[in-house]
């Protein structure tokens, strides 16, 4: 069965193996050569171990069906593996450019053969897994932050293969922690983006959709004579679910049960929402705005 950003258990085992297997080569490999840049890619491996792991199981988690504990279902499990996995690329990118700074005032010797050899059996291990974790980084925000921290990796490897060429031909060690800079850089500024989205999921953050098209679309409908008290959030990168109240002309339960599926079309087909409730009314709350203050509408009701 083919679904959208479904790991096998075949493609998560290879990856792991070939994560677990790098970051042991990669770490003996600095250690033994003085390279910090080798020793950034490895702990970049290592943590890709741990988040493979992760969003393999969160992927898992994600999976099972609405109960009554979560009547919407565990499809959060994925943002929060996401936000886990960016946070620990960002603080151990941060660990590596203060011991990169800490190298560039106090160089040390470097093995360069040593470095390549092991940085091209990295770059080699990393292009396969983030062959493998392609599929499915676009629509998925855990695969996506997965799918990041293999990529860094291979980045960071090309990086240490030039710094080795560099030390190698002409002896110049401080591009090794320049390279660790350059690459823990690059590795923040696409790690953030995946942070501030995740809490804004979390944060029951609204969607970016036009909502003042939204409230003309459904008042277009016949039998509706406006639309108020609106919420829309996201219970994922992909789900929208969406509640609003529908002022409707006086009518029979099964006339409003029309007038109901047609604001669910409009909502779904054109604004892509996942789930939808509505709340019918005639004249109460005509007058209020679109976007309503709760605890003002709490305060007028107590009045």
């Amino acid at each position: 069965m083919a679904e959208k950003n479904q790991l096998s258990g075949r493609r998560f085992f290879v990856v792991t193996l070939l994560n677990a297997g790098i970051t042991v080569v990669e770490i003996l490999g600095g250690l033994f050569s003085g390279s910090l840049s080798l020793l950034s890619d490895a702990f970049h491996n290592l943590g890709d171990t741990f988040s493979i792991l992760i969003g393999y199981v969160a992927h898992r988690i994600s999976q099972r069906t609405e109960d009554e504990r979560n009547t919407f279902g565990y499809g959060r499990a994925q943002i929060l593996a996401a936000l886990l996995n960016a946070t620990l690329l960002i603080v151990v990118s941060l660990f590596l450019i203060v011991e990169a700074v800490r190298r560039l005032s106090q160089p040390e010797s470097i093995d360069g053969g040593l470095m390549l050899t092991v940085a091209v059996i990295g770059l080699l291990a990393n292009l396969i897994s983030t062959v493998m974790m392609h599929r499915g980084s676009k629509h998925n925000m855990n695969m996506k932050a997965t799918y990041l921290h293999l990529l860094s990796d291979t980045l960071s490897s090309f990086g240490v293969i030039i710094g080795a060429l560099l030390i190698e031909w002409y002896n110049i060690t401080i591009v090794d922690p320049i390279i660790t800079v350059l690459v823990a850089g690059y590795i923040m500024f696409e790690s953030w983006p995946i942070i501030r989205h995740a809490i804004q999921i979390l944060m029951q953050g609204a969607p970016d959709i036009d909502y003042d098209a939204i409230k003309a679309d459904l008042k277009a409908i016949p039998g509706i004579t406006n639309v108020h008290h609106l919420h829309a959030w996201m219970m994922d990168e992909n789900r929208i679910v969406l509640s609003v109240h529908v002022n409707m002309d006086d009518m029979k339960l099964s006339e409003a049960e029309r007038l109901y599926r047609q604001i669910e079309h409009v909502l779904k087909e054109k604004y892509h929402v996942y789930h939808v409730t509505i709340q019918a009314e005639d004249l109460r709350g005509h007058d209020e705005e679109l976007i309503c203050n709760d605890s003002e509408l709490h305060e007028q009701h107590e009045h």
